[in-house]
């Protein structure tokens, strides 16, 4: 299920993880027990974290 873009996503993801049905991967994986996880799970979700996001392409160097 898609999460709000921004602070409104984090506070999704972490009810969900204070519910007990934060899954880490898919929805049939392990429910996360550990909250640093979950804090990266629900910034990787709604958008703000600074891995993961493919959306920037690096300039590797190099003539083309």
């Amino acid at each position: 299920m898609p999460v709000s873009q921004g602070p409104a996503g984090v506070k999704q993801e972490m009810h969900k993880f204070k519910a007990g049905e934060l899954h880490s991967g898919s929805k049939t994986g392990p429910t996360v027990t550990n909250r640093k996880q979950a804090i990266a799970i629900a910034l990787k979700e709604s958008g703000q974290s600074k891995y993961g996001n493919s959306s920037k392409k690096s300039f590797k160097g190099g003539y083309q």
